[in-house]
């Protein structure tokens, strides 16, 4: 444990001197001289507190070191705001969404200095620490302290955290990168996020193949009944199967490509609601392979169809709107096949998770369900649905047995004996 010594001056001042051992037992003796006794107590606390070490950030006789402001440094919500803007690539409304998420996640964010004093975080200043600190503080949520039963801030997903934490990795790298420099690392890096598979089958539903049947015999709108066959059967994006022309579809090669979706527009903007822009991501521009039948149901639906027309649109000839199918087709079909004995209440994405679990249990493998489902990184397939393949076990464990030589050797795998 530190002491302190009380030294008297000859003009009746005196010095507090506190005093330790480096380390502990064994260590060299370190002093440090304060004009007051509270200044040399709260500095022994910090001593025994730091294992009879010097405070992190503690220069002898000076204190705690003063943080230096790079210069243009600014604060990490105008900083990320000023990103956000010079991005291209990317439609308003997700523009609008990274800039929401700044103001809503990003502006809580705060400096820890070494002293232990908290600031405002700032694009120069903020530490792999207090993006640590940011992550707990999403994952845990914060009370209403004049309601416990009520939320300030509820807690977030871990794949709502990990989208965050992306966004405001790739805002700092912009730092590091600028000229002249903000930074000199990403504070970012090696952080430690929730599982993002942690919950994930609540938030999934996977249907088998009866209970689909059970919705769809439950949709009476032909029109209706299509689109839910084609989300199920294709896993194709909402906006992307419904912004489907006549003109995607190869009759020869019994493909359709994904070349647009549906966007909506910013709020005030002038024009529509919502508009045809570019898919989701680059490898979203996709083409698909059909079945026959599903060919067949397209070649119906394109009947009397001029090649820029949408092949799925309402009994009135006009595009879907999610709102709309979901209220009218989809929640009454799901409540008539629960009320008849269906376990489960999906939502229409849970359509395109379906067809993904479809094809796991088929044996298709993960790189072309990437592919067809127009992932960007084949990590965001294997993190949604890697658990799903425990169902090729058998086959795992049968081609390493023949590896192995405990088993008959497959064809072109050659024994380990």
């Amino acid at each position: 444990m530190a002491s302190i010594r009380k030294r008297e001056r000859k003009d009746g001042t005196a010095i507090y001197q506190v005093r330790w051992l480096q380390g502990g037992r064994g260590g060299d003796w370190e002093t440090e001289k304060f004009g007051d006794e509270t200044a040399a107590e709260e500095f022994k606390k910090l001593v025994d507190a730091n294992g009879q070490q010097w405070p992190a950030g503690w220069v002898k006789g000076k204190g705690f070191a003063t943080e230096q402001l790079v210069e243009g440094d600014m604060p990490l919500v105008q900083w990320a705001h000023r990103y956000v803007d010079r991005l291209i690539g990317i439609d308003e409304r997700t523009r609008r969404d990274y800039k929401r998420d700044v103001d809503n996640h990003f502006a809580v964010m705060r400096h820890t200095q070494p002293s232990g004093l908290v600031v405002d975080a700032t694009i120069g200043n903020v530490v792999g620490d207090d993006v640590q600190d940011w992550v707990r503080a999403q994952e845990a949520g914060e009370r209403d302290p004049a309601n416990p039963e009520a939320w300030l801030r509820r807690p977030a997903s871990p794949k709502s955290i990990a989208n965050r934490h992306g966004l405001l990795s790739a805002i700092v790298q912009a730092a590091v990168e600028a000229d002249p420099p903000l930074r000199s690392k990403n504070c970012c890096l090696g952080t430690r996020l929730p599982r993002v598979d942690d919950g994930i089958d609540d938030e999934m539903c996977f249907l088998e193949h009866d209970e689909y049947a059970r919705i769809a015999a439950e949709i009476e709108d032909p029109h209706a009944r299509d689109l839910a066959d084609w989300l199920v059967g294709t896993g194709m994006r909402w906006g992307e199967a419904t912004a489907l022309q006549v003109r995607d579809v190869n009759l020869i090669r019994n493909t359709v490509g994904v070349h647009r979706s549906w966007k909506r527009s910013a709020p005030g903007e002038a024009g529509p609601a919502y508009f045809l822009g570019p898919p989701k991501t680059r490898k979203a521009r996709r083409v698909i392979a059909v079945t026959d039948a599903q060919m067949e149901m397209l070649r119906r639906r394109m009947a009397g169809k001029r090649p820029e027309d949408l092949l799925f649109e309402t009994p009135r000839g006009k595009s879907w709107r999610h709102d709309n199918f979901w209220r009218r087709r989809w929640v009454p079909a799901v409540n008539a096949a629960v009320e008849k004995g269906l376990p489960k209440r999906p939502r229409i994405h849970d359509l395109r998770h379906t067809h993904v679990a479809w094809l796991i249990g088929e044996r298709i493998p993960l790189p072309a369900i990437q592919a067809r489902l127009g992932h960007e990184s084949i990590t965001t397939t294997v993190d949604r649905y890697g658990h799903l393949v425990q169902a090729l076990d058998g086959e795992i464990r049968a081609a390493v047995d023949a590896v192995m030589g405990a088993g008959p050797a497959a064809p072109g795998i050659r024994r380990l004996v």
